[in-house]
């Protein structure tokens, strides 16, 4: 332990120094963690990726006045978050967009979303960052934390009582740590933790009475992607319909409709099913729950139409969210399929 606490020592060093092999060594291992971070807090992957580089690039410039009182990565998650907090209230978030497919009309939605800027983070980026040592105050499991559910709730926080309820109750810091973090006392901690974790319950009220998705990879959810997969590419409406919720609901960010009931989603899964002959889907995984792109076939080929992310509670699909296909390339999945297929 001594000798890994002198290189370390020796490591901070030359990076305070100006050496810059140094402080990548020292900040790499906190990078995934710090991505995952920045993604909870806004809600959008290219965001967090923005706010990472703005973390990196600030903490490279303001590493003399590291003074060592607390960790390096406390340090760091302080530099990210107001990072985040100023990226939030500067509102530059992604605008709604509307429905843009000539010569179709999608049926009246139920509702429209608040959230549009959100997007899906690609699960080959998660290791190693869900996988580190919490706070003895987490009261999340890391994997139900980076759901498409939760960071969805999240984004409807105010900006502060969304960073203390990430600090305090996803990654467990003390709360004079977060006091710290944010400039503020631990009595302001405190009260606007409790009214985020009374937001979060408004937003998510039933999460516990829900049955449970089965293990990510298991036969069981092998079964119910398969069963999706056929009923989705034979555009068999009913074989889909059978697998849904009675109050599965569907969303397709950054177009605001939403859909809500089985009746509901159905309507509109059979509308795409009669605007497009065929469709082919390439499994992948977002958000620690199964995803797929989505081609569909063309006069002119197999071209992307986008990306799918199924929420499940049991043997049933609890969500459906549907992104455009601009994310793709995060996922390493094509534009275009070859036609001989």
């Amino acid at each position: 332990m001594a000798v890994v606490e002198l290189a370390r020592a020796d490591l901070m060093s030359r990076a305070q120094a100006g050496d810059g092999e140094a402080f990548r060594a020292l900040t790499e291992p906190h990078r995934r963690e710090l991505q995952v971070h920045c993604y909870r807090m806004l809600g959008s992957f290219q965001d967090a990726e923005d706010a990472l580089q703005d973390t990196m690039l600030a903490a490279w410039r303001g590493l003399e006045r590291f003074d060592g009182r607390a960790s390096l990565r406390t340090w760091l998650y302080r530099i990210a978050t107001n990072r985040c907090l100023d990226a939030l209230r500067s509102a530059r978030r992604r605008p709604a967009k509307q429905w843009d497919i000539p010569g179709s009309e999608p049926p009246e939605p139920t509702r429209l979303g608040e959230i549009h800027w959100l997007e899906p983070y690609p699960d080959a980026l998660l290791d190693g960052a869900v996988s580190v040592p919490l706070g003895p105050e987490a009261r999340y499991e890391q994997t139900e934390s980076i759901s498409l559910a939760f960071v969805t709730a999240l984004q409807i926080l105010p900006p502060r009582q969304l960073a203390v309820l990430i600090l305090r109750d996803v990654l467990g810091f003390h709360a004079n740590e977060v006091a710290e973090m944010l400039d503020t006392t631990v009595e302001s901690v405190k009260s606007a933790l409790k009214r985020a974790r009374a937001g979060m319950q408004r937003r998510l009220p039933v999460t516990t009475a829900r049955e449970q998705p089965p293990a990510g990879d298991s036969p069981a959810e092998d079964a119910i992607v398969a069963k999706f997969v056929s009923a989705y590419e034979s555009a068999d409406i009913d074989a889909l319909v059978a697998l849904l919720t009675d109050d599965v609901f569907m969303s397709m960010p950054p177009i605001p409709l939403e859909y809500q009931g089985r009746d509901s989603v159905a309507r509109f899964c059979a509308f795409i099913f009669g605007s497009v002959p065929r469709f082919e889907l390439l499994p992948t995984r977002a958000n620690g729950q199964p995803a797929f792109g989505v081609y569909q076939h063309t006069p002119t080929g197999i071209h992307a139409s986008g990306l799918f992310v199924l929420t499940l509670a049991g043997d049933r699909i609890d969500a459906m969210t549907a992104f455009e296909n601009t994310v793709l390339p995060k996922f390493g999945l094509p534009q275009s399929l070859p036609s001989a297929r």
